[in-house]
């Protein structure tokens, strides 16, 4: 049965972890956004209550 030989199937795991380890995460983190986030000013802005024409 040559799905109890763990040979091809041991070298194929650990190039897929290899891959995801060393390959993939610099991709991932060498990726950068268009716009970048604006940080919002700590004061809440004054709001008004409505007026409503029916009250």
């Amino acid at each position: 049965m040559p799905q109890l030989n763990p040979t091809p199937w041991f070298a194929i795991l650990i190039f897929s972890w290899l891959v995801f380890l060393a390959i993939i995460p610099p991709k991932v983190m060498a990726h950068t956004f268009p716009k970048e986030p604006t940080l919002q000013s700590a004061e809440k802005p004054e709001t008004e209550s409505w007026t409503w024409p029916w009250q």
